[in-house]
């Protein structure tokens, strides 16, 4: 008895145990999988550290420079003043007044101190920021391309499910259909040519079948490798939430890199212009030599120092700031033509890929009325064939039909997703936008009623 208690409770609790989640894996998750699979993403790491590196370069133009010095010099010539008090009655005087030595002996310490660089350095840090922001913003639009091959990909996958859905239920009808015409050829109603006509679209499903698991193998090898996630043939895609409106205002990565690019040659035009201004600069030198310093009557080795503070400035550079001002300036036409051509062209893209969504919608509206009238159509072709007014093939053909037209129906309404999708890949938005209207599910079902 407890051990039938026992086996009983173990039952309830497989039973009432929820079933266990399927593999499902989203559009968004394919597209972050891709960027972190992808190589060039490494390089926005890379480009701030190198960022990093150069603008801790550029602030330490503030600190003070330190230079060691040593130099040996003789000189042919030097001041000898002997000869000058030679005529003065003063016995020794003359030889007291040697002459200067002609060696030099000096060692030194040099430090030089920014006090005012017109802006230079910090219009140096502000562009080499810029550029670090371009070459961060071109990763992520190179990384943004990716979106479009796993649009493919994924897209490729929903439709060959789809297919083999509706192969694998015709299939099934098929089956049925000559398990009854077995029967009825064993009683004489039909003939082998009927059950014939059937086996061969049976066979001929089953070959579409397998080329559709073939196909599907390849894409999903194909979307695994691109993503870098474990797909297999039991993964789920699962369809992407898409608001039935667009927005036609552009945020393309693309758009933003010429931003950038153009604030870039800003803080290059900010530079030149500091570079024009007066310098500033404190100096030391710390030194032990003979003669110490200045100090030439001095015949022997002593320290000394010198300080002292200048300004430099270059009044007139012959046009060279204004010439590179002005290639700056004709950068920055060429980038703004640019950003114009491509805004251009992707506003005829949303145009025409807006037309395609609504040419879609509408084939999804007519394929309802299509599939409606083929299911009638080939509820009557079953009533003939069974009372022998049509043939077997005549009967296939209609069916053929009813199940191309579902194909076709379902394959739309796919490419309907695919293309809102790509819309918003094309206008730069998120799949999921901040205030969602309707989601392709309804959206689609709206569309194509209940079949």
């Amino acid at each position: 008895m407890e051990k039938r208690l026992i086996v009983i409770q173990v039952v309830m609790l497989v039973l009432l145990q929820p079933a266990l989640p399927q593999n499902v894996i989203s559009l968004e998750e394919c597209y972050q999988a891709a960027i972190r699979t992808n190589t060039v993403s490494k390089e926005k790491d890379t480009y701030n550290e190198i960022w990093k590196l150069r603008d801790e370069n550029l602030a330490k133009g503030w600190l003070p420079t330190l230079d060691a010095n040593a130099s040996l010099v003789y000189n042919s010539e030097v001041v000898d003043m002997s000869g000058a008090f030679a005529s003065i009655p003063v016995p020794g005087f003359a030889d007291a007044i040697k002459p200067l030595p002609h060696e030099q002996y000096k060692v030194t310490v040099d430090v030089n101190q920014v006090l005012y660089d017109g802006g230079a350095i910090k219009g140096a840090r502000a562009v080499e920021k810029a550029g670090l922001d371009v070459n961060r913003q071109q990763t992520e639009t190179d990384l943004y391309k990716l979106r479009g091959q796993v649009n493919g990909y994924y897209f490729s996958i929903l439709i060959l499910d789809k297919q083999k859905e509706l192969l694998e239920s015709y299939h099934e009808l098929i089956s049925r259909r000559l398990a009854s015409m077995n029967s009825a050829f064993d009683n004489g109603i039909i003939l082998r040519s009927d059950i014939d006509v059937l086996n061969a679209e049976k066979i001929k499903l089953e070959q579409q079948i397998e080329e559709n698991s073939i196909m599907k193998a390849s894409v999903i090898r194909n979307l695994s490798g691109l993503t870098g996630i474990l797909i297999d043939s039991g993964t789920n895609l699962a369809l992407p939430s898409v608001a039935e409106g667009h927005s036609s205002e552009l945020s393309r990565p693309e758009l933003k890199l010429f931003d950038l690019k153009m604030e870039q040659l800003d803080a290059g035009l900010n530079l030149i212009q500091s570079k024009r201004m007066p310098k500033a600069f404190g100096f030391a030198t710390i030194g032990y030599g003979n003669p110490p310093g200045s100090n030439f009557f001095r015949d022997e080795f002593a320290p000394y120092y010198i300080i002292g503070a200048g300004i430099k400035w270059n009044i007139f550079d012959w046009n060279k700031a204004k010439n590179e001002k002005q290639q700056l300036m004709m950068q920055k036409e060429i980038v703004e033509n640019r950003r114009e051509d491509l805004s251009e062209s992707l506003q005829r893209l949303l145009e025409s890929k807006d037309a395609e969504i609504k040419s879609l919608e509408s084939m999804i509206n007519k394929d309802s009325d299509l599939i409606g009238l083929r299911k009638k159509i080939t509820a009557t072709a079953e009533s003939q064939y069974d009372n022998g007014t049509i043939t077997a093939t005549e009967y296939l053909n209609e069916i053929n039909s009813e199940k191309q037209a579902m194909i076709n129906h379902e394959i739309h309404k796919i490419s309907l997703l695919m293309a809102m999708v790509e819309y918003l890949n094309i206008s730069g938005e998120d799949l999921v936008p901040e205030s969602p209207g309707k989601v392709f599910g309804e959206y689609a079902e709206s569309l194509s009623g209940n079949n």
